[in-house]
């Protein structure tokens, strides 16, 4: 019973321990907007260079219905490429672990293809896939893999080494050993990365917008800037900023509801 009180002492601790970092959060954010307004106001700057928070706030309710078609495409190739980039990091961090010859022929390869700007990639697969869903797909995909795969490699290999000496020795097979030992361990460093990659993934398939297609918010954002309409210009931004923290906020909700024994291991 004591033990049940002290898990629910933490509990609670942590959910005011988040309330208060997410009011702590919209006073920096609404704080931010306040200095907009007065830098913009202050300062007298045009709108076509840097419009005021109302103006972009009306912009927001105006192009509501442009803003949300847009996002779709976006949405889609973000969490495509970031599905797709993180099941090859953690097949690749699995093989890795279990075969070093894997590892030291396949890892240099991997930080050769991360070395490579992504906005070099990005016109080369346009010119191969076209301005279709396919390159934005391959290049969130790409942003998505390397933190996953290098924190995942780090998680596997980040195990007690008596745990291990135990499991062996009650007979464990190398499958219980991987479950109940490797991947219990390694799922910190897991979310961790799979929190970096969901705001890349975003990123990834907004530059890939830039570089040639004919929808989503990068697109509408080289278009805004084309036609000097900047407050659809950081309205498409304030769209995809909002997006890419629900999704890097989605992958936290998970992460408390997967890593639960953080909580029993408070003191």
């Amino acid at each position: 019973m004591a033990d049940d009180a002290h898990v629910a002492e933490v509990k609670s601790r942590k959910r005011r321990d988040a309330f208060k970092r997410v009011l702590t959060a919209l006073a920096g954010l609404g704080g931010l907007v306040v200095l907009w307004y007065a830098v913009v106001k202050i300062f007298g700057v045009e709108e076509y260079i840097v419009p005021s928070p109302v103006d972009v706030g009306r912009e927001l309710v105006d192009s509501r219905d442009l803003l949300l078609s847009n996002l779709w495409p976006t949405a889609i190739e973000a969490v495509a490429g970031f599905m797709a980039g993180n099941v090859l990091a953690i097949g690749l961090a699995i093989l890795f672990v279990h075969a070093k010859r894997a590892e030291e022929a396949l890892f240099p390869v991997a930080v050769f293809i991360r070395t490579i700007p992504i906005v070099a990639i990005a016109p080369i697969l346009v010119i191969i896939f076209g301005t279709g869903y396919t390159p934005k797909v391959i290049i969130a995909a790409l942003i998505s893999f390397f933190p996953t795969l290098v924190n995942v490699v780090r998680g596997l290999q980040a195990v007690d080494p008596q745990a291990l000496e135990l499991m062996r020795v009650l007979s464990a097979s190398k499958r219980e050993l991987f479950f109940k030992v490797r991947l219990y361990a390694s799922l910190p460093f897991l979310f961790s990365a799979l929190k970096i990659a969901a705001t890349s993934s975003v990123i990834g398939a907004l530059v890939a917008e830039w570089v040639g297609s004919e929808q989503g918010l990068g697109y509408l954002i080289i278009q805004s800037t084309y036609n000097f309409q900047t407050s659809l210009l950081y309205a498409s931004m304030i769209v995809a900023s909002l997006f890419a923290t629900l999704f890097f906020a989605s992958i936290g909700l998970i992460e408390r509801l997967v890593v639960t024994w953080e909580v029993s291991e408070e003191p």
